[in-house]
């Protein structure tokens, strides 16, 4: 074999996965169920077609020729004969122009397809580099004044953190292991990365291996290697040192564990986890929109500009001619074959990417003065949620006096009538507790005021952008700022690049989710502002930038030059609105009929059924002394209460059935507030605050409570009694405000967040309703780790309580709310879920029926789709007879398990309702 197919061998071998037999993740392990057969295809039919190609023009023996002219060159040189005198010399020259050597042509080939799949492939991804010439690349300008531009600008970022500064796996015996970062880059105090050199993970010099309670710690640190080592190498390098660590021989027995591979017969659980590990966050950051299209441009390209020159075309020689020509199609056809091969292993990752994941858990928190009083016993038998409200809400510290209830064990139902804010979580119960509890509700939708979605965020927009198109009044984001702790992982040299697809792909997709009076905000600070506001203005066409400057650390940042005290938050507005506004002021009290009129379905009580319900008035003193739940069925109680209140429904004059303006649950939250009176001929009204009387808002924030230090990391500490439990949180009142002047002019908005970390957009709007009891509602998207530990226990709090310290409620003056968390499949999992299977059918078609040429085209365009129809993550029909109990493998850190999916949310939230 030349020297120049064994490289073009060897980069087909990297660009199809060859080279990572032992990955059994992802792309990975669906690549190695095709291993051989693909291996088989482009050893003896692609590669042969080079040499089939240039068959006709062999029609002399070159090489024999060659060293025949060799031999007599020597003769006659012995002799002193000039060799362009002898005839015999001047014919087997004549005779070696005529001739083809194809062992040339053939590696010419090889390596110019070598020199042009290399510039693009790169670790898992291809780089959207367009050639124009050596080191100029071009870019698609289509005439714009300003155009922005970079390297991964066609492509999408799949890459998630997940596994990247905590990876944990188990040992045969049950105990854990955790590959940990100490250090996640060299990039310290803001400085420049080195450039060119690649980022390893590297066995840290200080405490590499420690053990912590009862668990093994493995420390790495993410820097450029200086000695440029390969990863394989470096893993190599890190097992041995592991292996000869001294002290901890029980736990380096077991990491010896064997693990093979077909491959690697003695491959070890440490070699698997660590190779897993490594490859993991350093291949697959990209998924190309269309490859298939950019690689074909690119080799035409490549072909007019790298290959044909027009000195060659000039030649008297047909036959040279000739040949010269075959070569460039040779070219051509190989590359599209191998193009059109990779295209197909792309595009099969991009339907994986864009399918809309299922929904793999629904569950709710619902405040107890929304639970029927006939599950109260259920709730108090139930040892797990008893347990979560010690640990939440300090119930087993409330103690008994005069007027309250204390905490008992077991608990009493008059405990729990006392304390109705509680939340409960479904997760705790049975499924018939849930389906009685959810059927008391007349519609749920109505009753759900929050939404949290533990999802990777592309997936999450992507699953309801149809359900939230044109919905949402304000979009907060607080996306990593790309640099110090916030900084993202992203491919090597590409870090600005990685950080705006990143962000391109969210922004696009979520801005169809604005209403037309949306506002979108984004959290900056300085490193990628330029970059984000101009990202920004290319999406936002038809909007107006504003900018608020926020001293949220006063203190100062430290670091050289300039201590920031400041960050940013990007304001994209419809052009031509007026729509931020800042505080109310004194005078912007009103009195508002608490009847809605008009003529929409929603005023009206069969479009709103929950704000249909009585309120209870003193006739004597016109004092609004309480509600009644929304009545169940057509006939309902007219006339005055035990107490001998009034009953008054809103029933207009012409004895038409409508609505209030708040429903049950925010009524009850205007009546705590006093917001609710009577006049003296009995019309209901609504204490509102005016939305034309408030103060303007102006562009520097210098108030100390944008501090994010006292009122964001000192806020969580407060709330969770445990410091460091989410690195820089926003100060609540920077939310809080930038919310309230985006949504203060609507009814009911909808608020959403989908990079929600801590969850304080979430706290931010229940503080909102608490404050003025008006409805709003949230939808809060996080991938990581904080869903369970920070966000979802914060948003319960929150609910229950306005203010805490130490982890304690202080008031305990909490809110009627109900939210819905749901968890998503993830695009490992539908990976992960892909099994290809060819039936002894379809194989007897392919060896027996098909045409060469059909079977090429089988395998470089269909096989991937064909053979994993029925997969599990594509929805397979077979299963899909019973929907309740359609069942996948999702992985949970590293636990992967047999799971149900819910196909009828995910469904619900896939589908926008009926107008």
């Amino acid at each position: 074999m030349s020297t120049q197919l064994e490289k073009f061998i060897k980069v087909l071998e990297e660009m199809f996965q060859f080279d990572q037999a032992d990955l059994d993740f992802g792309i990975y392990r669906i690549m190695n169920q095709k291993r051989e057969e693909i291996k088989r295809f482009l050893e003896n039919e692609l590669v042969p077609q080079v040499k089939k190609a240039f068959e006709k023009y062999r029609n002399a023996d070159i090489e024999a020729i060659i060293q025949e002219i060799v031999k007599l060159e020597n003769q006659l040189a012995e002799m002193g004969v000039a060799k362009e005198s002898s005839e015999k010399y001047r014919a087997l020259q004549e005779q070696l122009n005529k001739g083809v050597d194809i062992t040339a042509l053939e590696n010419e080939v090889y390596s110019d397809l070598t020199n042009f799949f290399k510039r693009y492939y790169h670790e898992g991804d291809f780089i959207s580099l367009r050639r124009y010439k050596k080191d100029v690349y071009a870019i698609p300008y289509e005439g714009e004044e300003v155009k922005l531009h970079w390297a991964n600008a066609d492509q999408y970022y799949v890459k998630s953190s997940e596994h990247f500064r905590d990876y944990t796996f188990t040992l045969p015996s049950g105990r854990k292991v955790h590959f940990k970062l100490v250090e996640a880059s060299t990039e310290q105090n803001n400085n420049k990365e080195q450039e060119g050199k690649e980022r390893r993970f590297i066995l840290t010099d200080n405490e590499p291996i420690v053990e912590e309670n009862g668990e093994l710690i493995i420390r790495f640190e993410y820097r450029p290697d200086e000695q440029k080592r390969k990863r394989e190498k470096i893993n190599e390098e890190t097992i041995e040192r592991i292996f000869n660590y001294d002290g901890l021989e029980n736990w380096i027995a077991e990491l010896k564990t064997l693990s093979p591979t077909e491959k690697n017969k003695n491959r070890t659980i440490l070699e698997k986890h660590l190779n897993d590990y490594t490859a993991r966050n350093t291949f697959d950051y990209f998924i190309h929109k269309d490859l298939g299209g950019f690689l074909r441009r690119e080799l035409d390209f490549y072909i007019k500009n790298e290959i044909m020159h027009l000195d060659d075309l000039d030649t008297e020689n047909e036959k040279r001619f000739e040949q010269y020509i075959s070569k460039v199609k040779v070219i051509k056809s190989i590359g599209n074959k191998i193009i059109k091969f990779l295209e197909q292993i792309e595009n099969f990752q991009k339907k994986l990417w864009l399918k809309k994941k299922f929904v793999v858990e629904t569950n709710y928190c619902v405040t107890l003065d929304r639970v029927p009083e006939e599950l109260y016993q259920e709730i108090i038998d139930n040892k797990e949620q008893i347990e979560e409200w010690k640990k939440l809400f300090a119930v087993d510290k409330i103690e008994a006096d005069l007027t309250t209830i204390g905490f008992s064990v077991p608990l009493t139902t008059e405990f729990l009538k006392q304390n109705q804010y509680l939340v409960i979580d479904t997760k705790f119960f049975s499924r018939e507790f849930v389906n009685k509890l959810l059927s008391h509700f007349d519609d749920l939708d109505e009753q759900i005021e929050g939404i949290l979605i533990h999802a990777e965020n592309f997936q999450a927009l992507n699953l309801i952008k149809e359900k939230y198109n044109n919905t949402v009044k304000s979009i907060y984001i607080d996306p990593p700022y790309n640099t110090g702790p916030s900084e993202i992982i992203y491919k090597n040299n590409f870090k600005n690049s990685s950080w705006l697809t990143l962000m391109e792909n969210r922004i696009s997709l979520s801005k169809k989710f604005l209403r037309n009076d949306g506002v979108f905000i984004m959290a900056i600070d300085d490193y990628e502002l330029i970059n984000l506001s101009q990202l920004a203005d290319s999406i936002f066409l038809g909007y107006d930038r504003n900018m608020v400057i926020v001293n949220h650390h006063p203190q100062g940042s430290g670091g050289s030059n300039i201590s920031r005290t400041h960050e940013y938050a990007i304001i994209m507005i419809p052009e031509n609105q007026n729509i931020l506004s800042g505080s109310p002021k004194e005078d912007s009290i009103e009195l508002r009929s608490f009847m809605r009129s008009g003529t929409a379905e929603n005023n009206f009580r069969y479009g709103r059924p929950n704000s249909f319900y009585a309120v209870l008035v003193d006739e004597k003193t016109y004092e609004v002394k309480g509600l009644e739940k929304p009545p169940v069925g057509n006939d309902y109680p007219k006339g005055k209460t035990a107490e001998g209140w009034l009953r008054i429904y809103p029933i207009s004059r012409d004895g038409s059935e409508r609505v209030w303006r708040l429903s049950y649950e925010g009524a009850l939250k205007a009546l705590e507030k006093n917001l609710l009176k009577c006049s003296e001929n009995y019309t209901i009204y609504q204490v509102v605050i005016n939305t034309d009387r408030r103060t303007t808002l102006f562009s520097n924030w210098t108030d100390k409570r944008y501090n994010a230090g006292t009122y964001g990391t000192n806020l969580i500490s407060d709330l969770f009694g445990n410091k460091g439990l989410f690195p820089y949180p926003k100060s609540l009142y920077t939310v809080k405000d930038l919310i309230d002047a985006s949504t203060y002019d609507i009814e009911n908005p909808l608020i959403m967040d989908y990079f929600a970390g801590s969850g304080t957009t979430g706290h931010a709007v229940i503080d909102l309703i608490r404050d003025d009891s008006r409805e709003r509602r949230y939808l809060l998207v996080e991938m990581g780790e904080y869903f369970d530990t920070v966000l979802k226990p914060r948003i319960q709090k929150a609910i229950y309580s306005r203010d805490w310290k130490d982890g304690n409620p202080v008031s305990r003056e909490g809110i009627s709310h109900m939210f819905k968390y749901m968890r998503l499949e993830s695009y490992e999992d539908a990976l992960n879920n892909i099994e290809l299977k060819r039936t002894e059918q379809q194989q007897t078609v392919i060896d027996e029926y098909m045409s060469p040429e059909a079977r090429e085209d089988y395998i470089l365009s269909y096989m991937l789709d064909i053979e994993a129809e029925g997969s599990a993550s594509l929805l397979n029909l077979d299963e899909f007879k019973n929907p309740f109990d359609y069942k996948m493998k999702i992985t949970n850190g590293t636990e992967t398990k047999i799971q149900k999916v819910d196909l009828v949310e995910t469904f619900n939230s896939t589908f926008a309702p009926k107008k």
